[in-house]
């Protein structure tokens, strides 16, 4: 019999990394650091694919500006991305928000992945139980067996 209490274990392993990966209460410590951070979660409004912290364009300077007058009068993250929001259209935002259908671009890969990986371990199971059942004997071979050694 195999040993499957190896798998608990690493499945524990693997959500403690996830969980430790994801956690963002690494915050900045300046004003700067802050600013960047969420620039960085901001589209450039004249740019293609930079973000507001990466772009030099006076569009962008203009975000950082703004995310920075927002911070000293001590809005949090989410307000500030709000406002950008609303005043740019969603498309600035360079992470979709988790809710309502925005929510199913978080959900629809890992229940995909969760999905996969069941049918896997369905088709799995499944050939295992036809082959052990296959290989045992079946009851004719044991009555011819038992007809042999008693004749």
């Amino acid at each position: 019999m195999r040993r499957w209490g190896s798998w608990p274990a690493i499945a524990l392993v693997l959500a403690v990394a996830m969980f430790v990966g994801v956690r963002e209460d690494r915050a900045p410590r300046t004003e700067n650091d802050r600013v960047t951070a969420i620039a960085a979660e901001v589209r450039c409004p004249t740019c293609e694919s930079l973000s507001a912290a990466e772009s030099d364009a006076s569009a962008a300077q203009a975000v950082r500006d703004e995310i920075r007058t927002r911070l000293r009068d001590g809005q949090t993250k989410g307000q500030i991305l709000g406002y950008l929001a609303g005043r740019y259209g969603d498309d600035i935002l360079l992470r979709p928000e988790a809710t309502g259908v925005a929510g199913l671009v978080w959900v629809l890969p890992v229940a995909g992945f969760l999905l996969a990986v069941g049918g896997l371990a369905t088709v799995v199971r499944r050939r295992r139980l036809a082959d052990g059942a296959a290989a045992g004997p079946s009851s004719d071979d044991r009555d011819l067996v038992e007809e042999a050694l008693g004749s």
